[in-house]
């Protein structure tokens, strides 16, 4: 049984820094962590949301409410090179203008803070009928047990206010810190906690102390506990509950320290909990120095360490004295049954602790000194080591360096992803690069695959692989796994069928296609955790399981699968019917599994289908009812050159035939080899239409036609595509016009365009670039590439390697030439990498300087998504405002200018 959330909220895979992903539900967004994905700590795994994540070869098991990772995203990093003779006369003329102008734009940061000091009105409302479904109520989240007979459900708070966002934070080496919780600073909380069994009819709530909240629940993977954690005066409370008897709960722990760890991990056996808790002694918070000891040095020997523009790192002595008080934990073993409690080692920084399947021993991660002043702490130096289960040193594993050598787009030297291999007693396994962790070196192999007795010292290799290994997922039998691997040149992938403890046999190719390939997708494997916590894929005979989304032209259909690892055929289980989305959720056994349906009229619920029968789980209702009257359509259509792209068209419930409205163009460019993958349909037209927080489909209560997730693909060599991203986002622009023009819903002279984060880059490129679209909103971009010089997105090359496609495509670079009204959003403490708040505001001012129309908002305490009710409802009425003005009411423009001319 797979233990799944079932919440219909979508939620954050990580807490790391990422690209933003745009939905009808919001932003969201895509992580670009180099952390490995690690069974010790799957919250560090990079996460997700499926839409994006795709496009780079990802792939998912289910389990948790959301796929899990099955695969690590490499960390995209480019490699310098500085061979100026063999660079064409043309291009070294350009670079010798080009780049003082860069250098030039690094330096016009200025000062900041003068930026943001202008004067506000105060937080604004929009309409009322926004308000109001902004503030509608959301459904409650369910995880379901392991064993498939219960649910531990969760009731959310309301939106946070601007008071929650404004809590206390540290923001030291990449992270931010809540000093009050002990870990991860963070907004959201629930109101109310409740165990019910599957059919629904028996609900025992659990009492929340008062002034606590509830943060976050999981179940043991024994289905005999649950645990959850709430936020106190005090810090961080950790309680678990009996099934039997979930009122007669124990509080193991006040002082839970999560910096670094997810604070807790049940052990192997279930009947103890390893916990990580604030030293009993450790004093005071370091206080900062009234007068500084002294200036701040940098300095760098002439080795080449290219760098991401990483946000919150350490800057002084004083951060380094602070991260260390609020990362330091000890560790204790609290027996479920007693509630007594074990000391195991000292105080330290500990990242991961892991107990061995055997429950003898514990894989410990704990960084070391020094701290780095460029990097955040997943790339700090640690050292791995095997402790025995009283907290005494066994051996060190692996002693990984800082992580400043790692080349751009590369992996680490040495092992990497060290973990228990499940199903064993004690035995490890781990990556190791072949090519010094660096894709643009030519080798046959990439990675090897090592399993290693540590307390016999025997290790060997089990295999290699030719592409960069990504994954690998065990079956259930111990011995075979499902290895993963990702050529980064040709966005392709492979999931090869291997016997880990027999290095002659023959590998078996089981998945070979482009990770972009939506339409091929065979599904993900699913899996459950065995008796000890391990998960693996779950294996039937001589057949395992995939679910998928099941992408196609009309739009999603997801399936269940059985795929036979004898033959490799797979035999269709079930699958969405048409007309809805429905898809599963977990499997309880063989015949039965849980799925999540949903219609364009009915809100998301979820089902138990057995041998045919269905019978409903939850009857949540309609939290909008007055939106149902909102019509929406998947549309195709073709970009000039033959590319087909695809957008869903929403029109408002008022909405009568014939009339053309003014159109809100959406988007969010995504990198492709070819033009077929590019053209794929990845939605579905048959989903409930939910609008909340800081969806743009509010427009639709405004009287306009959306075109959401209009698709912009960047199409070509991996290493030059950005030569054409201007021409080609501009193509795909005036395809989507064109298409709601002739429907008949769209006035091709009343357009707006936006986007969140590198689809607000897009939004100001198109105003600079054409004249399809009467205003713009740009929420959280960057602007002038210059300040993200060692590569951004999937962009390869460096500043230094491509001046001249930096300087074509940053819209800062063209400010005089967005004469297109423009509103800029930006979150003051936006931590996203490359986004930082200065590219806004060095925008506005260039497009102030050359008489253009723009304005500028900062929205406080706020990072790279908008959290706070006040800032999620003042965000609306400044876009609705906006485009009333200069889109809805336009003065009537001339024809606009086409990419071809015409």
């Amino acid at each position: 049984m797979i233990p799944v959330s079932v919440s219909p909220t979508p939620q954050r895979i990580d807490d790391l820094d990422g690209e933003s992903v745009d939905g009808s539900d919001g932003a969201r967004y895509r992580s670009n962590s180099p952390i490995e994905a690690s069974s010790e700590d799957p919250s560090r795994c990079c996460p997700d949301h499926a839409r994006q994540l795709a496009a780079h070869g990802e792939r998912y098991i289910l389990h948790d409410g959301a796929p899990e990772l099955l695969m690590h995203h490499c960390r995209y990093r480019l490699d310098p090179c500085n061979c100026d003779e063999f660079l064409p006369r043309k291009v070294k003329w350009m670079r010798s203008l080009l780049l003082p102008m860069a250098l030039f734009s690094m330096m016009f940061l200025g000062s900041f803070s003068s930026e943001m000091a202008f004067a506000g009105d105060g937080y604004r409302l929009p309409p009322a009928e926004v308000v109001e479904v902004v503030d509608a109520p959301r459904s409650p989240s369910l995880t379901l047990s392991p064993d498939g007979r219960w649910f531990i459900g969760i009731e959310p708070d309301p939106m946070p206010s601007i008071a929650d966002v404004s809590r206390p934070m540290l923001r030291l080496a990449g992270m931010r810190i809540d000093p009050a919780a002990n870990g991860r600073h963070r907004t959201s909380f629930s109101r109310a906690l409740f165990l019910r069994d599957l059919s629904g009819k028996t609900v025992t709530p659990i009492a929340i102390p008062e002034g606590a909240r509830l943060v976050a629940a999981r179940w043991s993977h024994t289905s005999r506990h649950f645990a959850y954690t709430l936020l106190t005066e005090s810090g961080t409370s950790l309680w678990v509950a009996p099934v039997s008897d979930p009122t007669l709960a124990l509080k193991i722990s006040d002082r839970i320290s999560s910096v670094l760890t997810s604070g807790y991990y049940f052990s192997p056996d279930g009947a103890s909990v390893i916990i990580t808790e604030v030293p009993a002694y450790r004093g005071v918070s370091p206080k900062k120095p009234a007068v500084p000891t002294g200036p701040s040095i940098r300095e760098t020997s002439g080795s080449a360490t290219p760098l991401r523009t990483y946000q919150d790192l350490l800057g002084n002595p004083h951060d380094e004295a602070l991260f260390g008080y609020y990362a330091t934990s000890e560790i204790h073993r609290v027996d479920l049954a007693s509630g007594d409690r074990m000391r195991i080692g000292k105080p330290d920084l500990y990242r991961s602790i892991s107990p061995s399947p055997d429950d003898h021993h514990l894989l410990v991660t704990i960084i070391q000194r020094p701290f780095s002043y460029l990097m955040p702490a997943y790339l700090f130096g640690n050292s791995i080591e095997v402790w025995s289960r009283a907290g005494e040193k066994e051996m060190v594993v692996a002693t990984v360096p800082i992580g400043e050598g790692i080349p751009l787009h590369g992996v680490r030297t040495g092992a990497r992803n060290i973990r228990w291999r499940p199903g064993s007693d004690a035995s490890l396994v781990w990556t190791e690069a072949l090519d010094g962790g660096d894709p643009k070196n030519d080798v046959p192999h990439r990675d090897r695959f090592i399993v290693a007795e540590p307390f016999d010292g025997e290790q060997r290799e089990a295999f290699r692989s030719q592409y960069r290994l990504m994954a690998v997922a065990w079956l259930e039998d111990g011995h075979r796994a499902l290895a993963q691997e990702r050529d980064r040149d040709r966005r392709w992938m492979q999931m090869w069928l291997r016997d880990i403890d027999n290095p002659d046999g023959k590998a078996r190719l089981i998945e070979d296609r482009s990770s972009n390939d939506r339409y091929a997708d065979p599904g993900s494997p699913v899996t459950r955790v065995n008796s000890r916590g391990d998960r693996m894929v779950r294996l039937e005979g001589s057949s395992i399981y995939r679910s998928g989304r099941g992408s196609g032209p009309g739009g999603a259909r997801p399936f269940l699968d059985r795929q036979n690892l004898e033959t490799f055929e797979s035999e269709r289980i079930w699958r969405c019917e048409s007309g809805c989305y429905e898809s599963v959720s977990a499997m309880v056994d063989d015949t039965t599994f849980i799925t999540r349906y949903e219609s364009p009229t009915e809100p998301p619920n979820y089902r138990l289908r057995t041998s045919g029968s269905i019978q409903a789980l939850t009857d949540f209702p309609d939290p909008t009812p007055q939106l149902r009257g909102i019509r929406k359509q998947l549309v195709t259509y073709q970009r000039a050159d033959g590319v087909d792209l695809s957008a869903t068209l929403y029109l408002p419930a008022n909405y009568e035939k014939g009339t053309r409205l003014p159109l809100v163009v959406w988007a969010y460019p995504r990198e492709f080899s070819d033009p077929k993958t590019a053209g794929q349909v990845g939605g579905s037209p048959y989903r409930f239409t939910r609008i909340g927080g800081l969806s743009h489909l509010f427009f639709l209560t405004q009287g306009y036609a959306v075109m959401d997730s209009a698709t912009m693909p960047v199409i070509g060599d991996s290493e030059t595509m950005n030569d054409t991203f201007i021409d080609q986002i501009v193509a795909s622009a005036a395809a989507a016009i064109d298409k709601a023009v002739e429907m008949g819903v769209a006035d091709g002279n009343r357009v707006g365009v936006g986007g969140h984060s590198y689809g607000a880059f897009m939004t100001a490129n198109l105003l600079a670039h054409c004249d399809l679209f009467s205003a713009g909103i740009a929420r959280s971009g960057a602007y002038n590439r210059t300040l993200t010089p060692f590569g951004f997105q999937s962009e390869r090359r460096t500043l230094w390697q491509a001046p001249e496609i930096y300087f074509a495509i940053s819209p800062f670079m063209h400010a005089d030439k967005i004469d297109e009204p423009i509103l800029l959003i930006h979150g003051e403490i936006d931590n996203n990498s490359g986004t930082f708040p200065v590219q806004s505001s060095r925008l506005y001012q260039g497009i102030k300087g050359n008489g253009g129309t723009a304005r500028l908002v900062y929205l406080p305490n706020e990072s790279h998504g908008y959290r706070a009710r006040e800032s999620v409802l003042h965000t609306h009425a400044e876009m609705i405002d906006w485009f009333d003005e200069h889109v809805k009411n336009a003065t009537p423009r001339t024809t606009p200018t086409r990419p071809d001319g015409q």
